[in-house]
């Protein structure tokens, strides 16, 4: 039987995990990944920054059978540069892998895939054109974000959703700089802005902010504006009142006295989920991966766009012996 002290290390449901991820958010969250599955959208999760799970356990919620959940963060690993080590120290001192997988086990009966790396190695680890969906939380540096934003676009489907964290926070300048860029300048189209969060695709828009309006439209406690800037839509989102209709959330092992406790079968998706921890990044990894990132980007583009292509070569082969 666990002690009382083993005991409070178990969240008695999501909210009791720690983490920045909003009623609202949630909310939007599970609307985005819902109405992915309404229409047969089929693709893979991806996380970058995963802290100690709050958001992940949701994303891994919505997972399908032959669908996989990345999650990608440093936890203990040392970051590459002075300024990732500074942020790391002072948002992220408690931050470990540990922790991160006694909360994700507490509601899965298996991990997501973990990449333990900074997030500029995920383009080789995740195959281009894979995701539907795209969480970026990994970092509030400029040149870090605008990485991630890269990675997204190359990783997402057409049609796919990224949401961008702390875009207007006033201790995030980094982030808005980087959000906002990849909207004037990279293709980047926003759906719906919330107070901590922009959610955006670099497909075609107006067919879920509409889908999305009349949704939200259609609660009380939800408060929702449109405006234009820069020939976009803007949709604001914003919660209402001191308590908000949660949406489905997944269920822990481990609930609050009274409450009932999750089926032990497994989650839908979850069975694919089952593998081997991924290794945490080597010195030898960590050297060559800081090379890579100070190539020129043209270059970096090209190198990994080439080992894109040799593992999808390597999968195919692999996929086509009897």
């Amino acid at each position: 039987m666990a002690t009382a002290q083993e005991t409070h290390k178990y969240p008695g449901d999501l909210n009791d995990v720690p983490g920045w991820f909003w009623p609202l958010d949630q909310v939007l969250f599970s609307w985005f990944l819902e109405r992915q599955e309404r229409q047969g959208t089929r693709g893979d999760l991806l996380e970058l920054g995963a802290y100690l799970g709050k958001s992940a356990i949701l994303l891994g919620h919505h997972l399908r059978d032959g669908e996989t959940l990345t999650v990608c963060d440093l936890f203990e690993t040392e970051p590459p540069d002075a300024a990732n080590r500074a942020e790391a120290a002072k948002s992220y001192s408690t931050l470990t892998r540990q922790a991160f997988e006694r909360n994700y086990l507490s509601f899965h009966d298996a991990l997501p895939r973990i990449v333990q790396d900074v997030s500029s190695t995920i383009t080789d680890e995740v195959g281009p054109g894979t995701c539907r969906f795209a969480h970026i939380d990994a970092s509030h540096l400029y040149e870090h974000v605008h990485g991630d934003i890269g990675a997204a676009r190359e990783l997402l489907l057409p049609d796919g959703i990224v949401v961008l964290d702390d875009f207007r926070s006033e201790h995030t300048p980094g982030v808005a700089v980087a959000a906002w860029e990849a909207v004037l300048n990279r293709g980047l189209r926003p759906v719906c802005l919330s107070s901590q969060k922009l959610y955006a695709t670099w497909g075609d828009p107006e067919t879920v902010q509409e889908e999305l309006l009349a949704a939200l439209r259609g609660r009380d406690d939800v408060a929702v504006t449109v405006e234009q800037a820069a020939g976009h839509r803007l949709v604001r989102a914003r919660a209402k009142g001191k308590r908000m209709q949660p949406p489905s959330l997944p269920a822990s092992r481990h609930p609050a006295s009274g409450a009932p406790a999750r089926r032990p079968e497994a989650v839908p998706g979850q069975a694919a989920q089952a593998r081997p921890a991924v290794r945490p990044a080597t010195p030898r990894d960590r050297t060559r991966r800081l090379a890579l990132d100070l190539l020129p980007p043209v270059v970096t583009r090209a190198v990994r766009r080439y080992r894109a292509a040799q593992r999808a070569k390597a999968r195919g082969a692999a996929q086509s012996r009897p």
